[in-house]
């Protein structure tokens, strides 16, 4: 299938969301679509499988004008899109899963199971899947979960995959294999749009590269005739560092310890088994992890947002166990707290900047005296970290909801680290943000290190975890498969993430 995209213009009220875009994806290519957050990448691809319904312009598919009123006409038309997070039912298995909404009957309204299982054994042998057609999805890897969601794509016949994110949540084998498919579905003449912001998975297996910036088309090109840096520039609009500059780590005291804890998760099954480390002064443990092995859940223990069952958490210098301390306890010892989900648990979006500002503040004496709370000093604070840390902001009375991802993040660790910390923990830093932004968050989290505070980070992002650990903590299965210095290899981490891989330098110290 040979797509085209001419003129896409999509507007939300005032906000162009795309300004006159045009795309071509030429059968067989693997066309990689960058941009920062909110260059217009989900719209455009929205418009694509007729979730949205462009203000002007037009789709060609091969060199014939179509419109694709809504998502079912997409499929009809040969696309499929494949999202970040999966559209399977974890109870259901994998040929329920395909066939949902298209099933074969025999006679009507019976389905034919049979005929269905041999449709996807077909399907998966032909493209190399190894998916048994049985298998209940929630016990698959999420690697074989995303094959199952490619294979759904497939069984509808389609020519052109629109790939959102796809290696988010994989280990790096898995994304290897993942890399593997796509090359031979290309073979095979399929079509695909590839969307991530990992710059060395693009320049690996685009054929070509289209960079959004502000809704608009700001560069094409090839992974011969580009490199990371290059790439990053275009998606900002101005020299980005790629690379984390921090000293060796001087590690100090042991400042927290965890010994033995037991958590359980909403359902009431244990999630961490058992897990015991510490952290130092000056350095940074960085836990790696494919999500849902028990990372949430252990920091949801550390910070008080979560009980727990069994173990201790000890802060050198404050006496007793911090586990299943109340949060208001865990803040004042001087633990600070960047959340996995900022909209959630770190801030109040209907509230303004200013007051986001000082939400774990307010008792202090600064910002509360006898008659409530002191308005001028709560913002002239605003005003203060507002340039410090460059949130970007027309005032410190806008409401936090109204922001941009990156800078709801910014407010946060300005936040965080306005107050004195023994502790930072950072849990999924990075999520959702532009290489901009990334950059900055680096930049804090190194600072902290070297302001001797203790600092764990918690990430799903492989490069962003060998980039800031001085040692690196890996979970599997709510377990902790051993700490490891940052120049473990790729492959070695990987296969611990997947539940293999050796735990022989358990005891790392930085």
């Amino acid at each position: 299938m040979r797509l085209e995209l001419r003129g896409i213009t999509k507007s939300f009220g005032s906000l162009i969301a795309n300004n006159n875009v045009n795309l071509v994806v030429e059968p067989g290519q693997i066309h990689c679509l960058l941009g920062e957050n909110g260059a217009g990448k989900s719209t455009l691809m929205n418009v694509l499988y007729g979730m949205l319904t462009p203000d002007s312009g037009e789709v060609l598919i091969d060199g014939e004008p179509v419109t694709i009123r809504d998502p079912k006409d997409a499929v009809a038309r040969g696309i499929g899109m494949v999202h970040q997070h999966f559209m399977l039912i974890p109870v259901f298995s994998v040929t329920e899963n395909v066939i949902l909404g298209d099933e074969p009957v025999r006679p009507w309204p019976f389905v034919d199971y049979r005929k269905a299982v041999s449709m996807i054994t077909e399907l998966s042998q032909r493209y190399d899947f190894e998916v048994d057609p049985h298998a209940t999805i929630e016990n698959l890897p999420i690697g074989t979960q995303q094959r199952v969601e490619i294979l759904k794509a497939l069984s509808h016949h389609a020519d052109l995959l629109v790939l959102d994110e796809p290696t988010a949540v994989l280990t790096p084998q898995e994304a290897d294999a993942l890399i593997v498919i796509l090359r031979s579905l290309k073979e095979m003449g399929k079509s695909i749009i590839f969307i991530t912001h990992k710059l060395r998975e693009v320049l690996e297996i685009a054929d070509a590269i289209t960079v959004l910036r502000l809704g608009e088309v700001v560069g094409s090109t090839t992974p011969a005739e580009t490199n990371e840096e290059d790439l990053a520039t275009m998606m900002v609009g101005r020299s980005v560092n790629l690379k984390v500059d921090k000293a060796p780590a001087q590690p100090g005291e042991v400042v927290l310890q965890v010994t033995d804890l037991l958590v359980d998760d909403d359902r009431g099954l244990t999630a961490v088994k058992g897990v015991s480390f510490d952290v130092r002064a000056g350095e940074i443990l960085a836990v790696a992890g494919v999500q849902g092995n028990g990372q949430t859940e252990l920091v949801e223990a550390l910070t008080g947002l979560r009980g727990v069952t069994s173990g201790s958490v000890t802060l050198a210098g404050h006496e007793g166990n911090l586990a299943g301390a109340a949060v208001s306890d865990i803040l004042h010892a001087g633990i600070g707290h960047v959340p996995e989900d900022r909209q959630r648990h770190g801030l109040v979006l209907d509230l303004p900047v200013e007051d986001n500002l000082v939400l774990d503040q307010l008792s202090d004496p600064r910002y509360h005296g006898r008659f409530g709370r002191k308005l001028r000093a709560i913002r002239e604070n605003a005003v203060t970290q507002i340039a410090d840390f460059d949130i970007r902001t027309q005032g410190p009375q806008l409401d936090a909801g109204s922001l941009s991802g990156g800078n709801q993040q910014k407010v946060v660790i300005a936040r965080e680290l306005s107050r004195e910390l023994r502790v930072l923990i950072c849990s999924q830093p990075t999520r959702g943000l532009d290489v901009g932004s990334i950059e900055y968050m680096h930049r804090q989290i190194v600072a902290n290190r070297d302001a001797n505070v203790a600092v764990i980070i918690v990430s799903s992002e492989l490069d962003e975890v060998l980039a800031l650990g001085d040692r690196i903590a890996v979970m599997f299965d709510g377990k902790i498969q051993g700490i490891v210095p940052p120049t473990t290899s790729r492959e070695e981490i990987g296969l611990m993430m997947a539940g293999a891989g050796s735990a022989t330098a358990s005891e790392v110290q930085a």
